[in-house]
């Protein structure tokens, strides 16, 4: 992976650290619009004017972000008749991008070498589990650092 890469993969890295907290508190019942909205004790009515929507249009709007239904342009157009700003990004499930390259990289060198293995023992060319294993933490250093676009799939 050339030192660009590393550098983008670094800094994404640093930013979806700060999100992390937010993977557990991403979402309320009854949504997000509606959690401020009633808190706040603003009428429908004020935030359907401010969009230049109706009050039954609105209830719609909140509906749909509950049950996912909603497009980022709705959820940015809602905070900002509310006064508030749309946050929106992703957070690894394992903490980090690197952690997550690391996970898809040993399994990838873990398949390609057990393959590599499976076909040596076939051809009565064996070889032991602690060259397997070193081969299998080599080829993941190595996937790791080229990122080839097979670790997707």
């Amino acid at each position: 992976m050339n030192n660009q890469k590393q550098l983008i993969i670094k800094q994404l890295d640093n930013k979806m650290r700060k999100l992390q907290f937010a993977k557990d508190n991403a979402s309320f019942s009854t949504g997000w619009i509606r959690t401020i909205r009633t808190a706040l004790g603003i009428p429908r009515r004020s935030i359907a004017k401010k969009i230049g929507i109706s009050e039954p249009s609105l209830s719609g709007i909140e509906e749909r972000e509950i049950e996912g239904n909603i497009t980022l342009k709705t959820l940015r157009k809602t905070a900002e008749a509310m006064d508030l700003i749309l946050v929106y990004g992703f957070v690894p499930k394992d903490g980090s991008l690197k952690g997550y390259i690391k996970k898809k990289a040993y399994a990838a060198a873990k398949k390609i070498v057990l393959r590599t293995a499976h076909t040596m023992s076939l051809e009565d060319q064996a070889i032991s589990n602690r060259r397997i294993t070193a081969a299998i933490k080599e080829k993941t250093l190595e996937l790791e650092s080229t990122l080839p676009s097979f670790l997707w799939d």
